[in-house]
């Protein structure tokens, strides 16, 4: 068999065991034998099995079969998807066909033949090999369908400073090199991942995306390594990691500077021994991945020891691009402008085509906190709100006003930044009757931003 095939068998006469360990070693990769089943917990812990022979009776002068039923109920707790062929003496056949009732795959009589027992083994092997093919599958799926609901979208600019991004992406993109992206919220980190692996030689393979700034700390072991049932809790089933979802494919880790300091070895050996080992697990599962990262924590605060390990820093950035906030773009708010205007006017069914020179004039003479994406739903706003074929200044007023940091001469005495932060967030949940989402995406912060906010301030 091309694949590795470990089997257990178990049963209480030491010959037999023997014997089956002579006649199976020359067809599989690996024959465990065990004489007391209540090792069986432990040996499935340490190793997988692709075929499982239970005896059916332990006990000296034992017929019935119920040991074997027992320790069948078992085994299938452990591993729902275990193949287990029972081996039964002539008189506990009725029990061996109630062992296939319980979830058994198939039966043997001793004595046995010798062909009979490895066809039946082989094809034991196969079943769990189908089985296991057919769970990852389903996983993967799974993964990359959530993945796929996103809708991504081009990378618009002519600028200076975005054509020294696309001329990075270009000369990293071809190779395995890992990438770290940096830039304000809302700058487009997410469209220079997949650009980065649009042009690389793993395109035609999964983009995997965890956001690290929205998966809870308590969880987030699970969701990169994955876990085998019965890790913890609330683990009914095995679950694929997503590091392994994304093998021979792209991993992109966003935000990866809320990576906790305790996952970050974690995720340090993973990248140096291209292997996980799920909650649960022993066995490590080897992963061919091309790691992106992406994060709006600065440099200088990424290269602070008691944030960030150095060692690890070190692993991501072999190619470090930093993509520019909207300010440092201006030139480019025409194009994106517009073009949101078309997709906007399509999905909404809005009969709106262009944008005023004025209104234009107001969006570039805007600062952007919350950068393209905050351009994008104000646009996505004036168009649902606007009447008319064009967009004017007065469709951006109100939306502008919201977060329109206020010039150094027009703050009023005594105020500080955080009165004018706390402003601004206090108009953006009344302006949107509370709805935290459309809120964190008007102000161009993550949900778990705008909470910290809220929470500072009292709200």
């Amino acid at each position: 068999m091309a694949e590795k095939t470990n089997v257990l068998i178990i049963d209480d006469d030491e010959d037999i065991l023997s014997a089956c360990k002579v006649l199976l070693k020359r067809q599989f990769d690996k024959v465990v034998t065990c004489q007391d089943p209540r090792e069986i917990p432990g040996l499935m812990a340490e190793q997988e099995f692709q075929a499982i022979m239970l005896d059916m009776n332990f006990s000296p002068g034992a017929s019935s079969g119920d040991e074997g039923l027992h320790w069948l109920g078992r085994i299938l707790d452990i591993d729902r998807d275990a193949v287990v062929v029972m081996v039964t003496a002539f008189s506990s056949v009725g029990a061996a066909v109630e062992a296939m009732k319980l979830g058994a795959h198939d039966f043997i009589e001793k004595p046995w033949n010798n062909e009979r027992l490895t066809t039946t083994l082989a094809a034991a092997v196969r079943l769990r090999r189908s089985r296991d093919e057919t769970r990852r599958f389903k996983q993967h799926n799974r993964i990359l369908t959530e993945d796929l609901s996103r809708r991504h979208h081009p990378i618009i600019g002519q600028s200076e400073a975005i054509q020294q991004v696309l001329s990075l992406i270009r000369k990293a993109a071809p190779t395995d090199a890992n990438v770290l992206i940096l830039g304000e919220n809302g700058t487009g980190k997410e469209l220079v991942a997949h650009e980065v692996h649009a042009l690389s030689g793993r395109s035609g393979q999964p983009f995997i995306t965890v956001d690290l700034g929205t998966v809870p700390s308590t969880l987030l072991d699970s969701e990169l390594f994955g876990h085998k049932k019965g890790a913890f809790t609330d683990a009914r089933e095995d679950r694929m990691g997503r590091f392994k979802a994304a093998d021979k494919g792209t991993f992109f880790l966003d935000e990866i500077g809320n990576l906790p300091l305790s996952l970050q070895p974690k995720l340090l050996h993973v990248l140096e021994t291209r292997a996980v080992t799920p909650l649960g697990s022993v066995r490590p599962e080897q992963i061919d991945i091309r790691l992106v990262s992406a994060t709006n924590v600065t440099r200088d605060e990424l290269r602070n020891p008691e944030i960030f390990r150095q060692d690890l820093l070190y692993r991501l950035n072999t190619v470090e691009i930093y993509v520019p906030a909207l300010r440092e773009r201006v030139d480019d708010i025409p194009l994106l402008a517009n073009a949101f205007v078309r997709e906007y006017a399509r999905k909404y069914n809005r009969p709106i085509d262009a944008i005023s020179n004025r209104a234009m004039r107001a969006l570039m003479d805007y600062t952007w906190p919350g950068n393209v994406r905050e351009l994008r739903y104000c646009i996505e706003r004036a168009i649902i709100l606007a009447e008319g074929h064009e967009l004017d200044q007065h469709d951006f007023a109100s939306l502008l006003e919201v977060a329109q940091p206020t010039t150094p001469q027009e703050i009023p005495a005594g105020q500080t930044l955080d009165d004018l932060e706390r402003l601004s967030v206090e108009r953006a949940l009344k302006n949107n009757r509370g709805n935290i989402s459309r809120t964190a995406k008007e102000l161009g912060l993550t949900r778990a931003s705008l909470y910290r906010r809220i929470e500072k301030f009292g709200l």
